[in-house]
């Protein structure tokens, strides 16, 4: 009897130990902090939250995720319960928005407010006031990928129309037609300048209209080559444009609306100009051949004009000039 009675005594004593150790546990773990309670609804996913979670005003530690749960008003829809505490700015203007601690991967309610409405939230269909969810970076990214896609093979069917073989032999012919241009005008250059040199090696003094006439089509030549630099400039431009446009077809911004509009613009205004420009130099190098055929053939015309020359000492029908009178001493 007496064995019994110190079991009896001794497994009381465990019994009140453990209950008290229970208590005591409870006692210091208890939640003695004030909250309110706020929920957000999602219809997207919410990788990365979990309950626990940080819950953050601008930054500051304001409460934390109490429960996620699916919201049974509408199949589908993630209702997230908060617990905030009461002195937390909570308006109308608040929003919230899922962010990420670093490269974890998990996540936390991030709250904001602009001020532009100071009226406390009002209650929700549960009961609870509800801050509304905006899409995070990763969910601005999926609503407008469908978009960019879109976009992006909309510019590649316009740059594959840009580089077709039609337009790729145009700029060719172009590009050779200028060269060619430019080749004829060195050459002419040359050509007149061992004339000139040759013409006033000796002490001749009147130039006629002809050098004037070659002046003007030098001069005409000159812009023609001038404009096709410019041109050939802006072949290059466009160009660079093009591969900036193309390392940057991801940013906002229109980039890709304006390639579009660049590759209208080169169809319709840069391609009829190349052939008008080619055009033109066709017509000045053969004015230009005309020149020079004539001073290959009759380096005199350079002074005495197109006209006949007029017969020298020992030719026949030349005529010497009238003797002047000799003056008096």
């Amino acid at each position: 009897m007496e064995n019994k009675a110190h079991a009896l005594a001794a497994g009381t004593f465990v019994v009140l130990v453990t209950a008290l150790l229970i208590g005591l546990a409870m006692w210091l773990l208890r939640d003695v902090t004030n909250t309110r309670a706020y929920e957000i609804v999602s219809q997207n996913a919410v990788s990365g939250l979990q309950p626990q979670a940080a819950v953050r005003f601008k930054g500051v530690a304001v409460g934390k995720v109490t429960r996620i749960s699916f919201d049974p008003a509408e199949r589908g829809r993630v209702l997230v319960t908060l617990a905030i505490a009461p002195d937390a700015p909570i308006t109308r203007a608040t929003v919230a928005e899922l962010a990420y601690q670093g490269v974890t991967g998990l996540s936390f309610v991030q709250l904001d407010d602009d001020g532009s409405d100071a009226a406390p939230l009002p209650p929700g269909p549960n009961g609870v006031p509800r801050i509304p969810l905006k899409p995070g970076l990763l969910g601005q990214l999926g609503d407008r990928a469908q978009d960019l896609i879109g976009k992006l093979d909309t510019s590649a069917q316009r740059i594959n129309q840009l580089l077709a073989p039609d337009n790729q032999a145009v700029l060719t012919g172009a590009l050779g037609d200028i060269g060619a241009a430019a080749r004829s005008v060195d050459r002419l250059a040359r050509t007149a300048d061992q004339t000139l040199q040759a013409q006033l090696a000796t002490s001749r003094t009147s130039i006629p209209r002809l050098i004037t006439q070659a002046t003007d089509t030098l001069r005409t030549l000159q812009d023609a080559t001038t404009e096709a630099r410019t041109v050939i400039h802006t072949l290059g431009q466009a160009a660079q444009q093009t591969q900036q446009g193309v390392a940057r077809v991801t940013a906002p911004g229109g980039v890709i609306d304006r390639l579009d509009q660049g590759v209208q613009t080169i169809n319709a205004s840069t391609l009829p100009r190349l052939h008008g420009l080619a055009d033109a130099a066709d017509q000045t190098l053969r004015r230009v051949d005309r020149v020079a055929r004539t001073l290959g053939d009759n380096p005199q015309a350079l002074v005495y004009g197109s006209g006949p020359v007029p017969p020298g000492p020992g030719e026949a029908g030349f005529v010497p000039p009238p003797a002047h009178p000799t003056s008096p001493r």
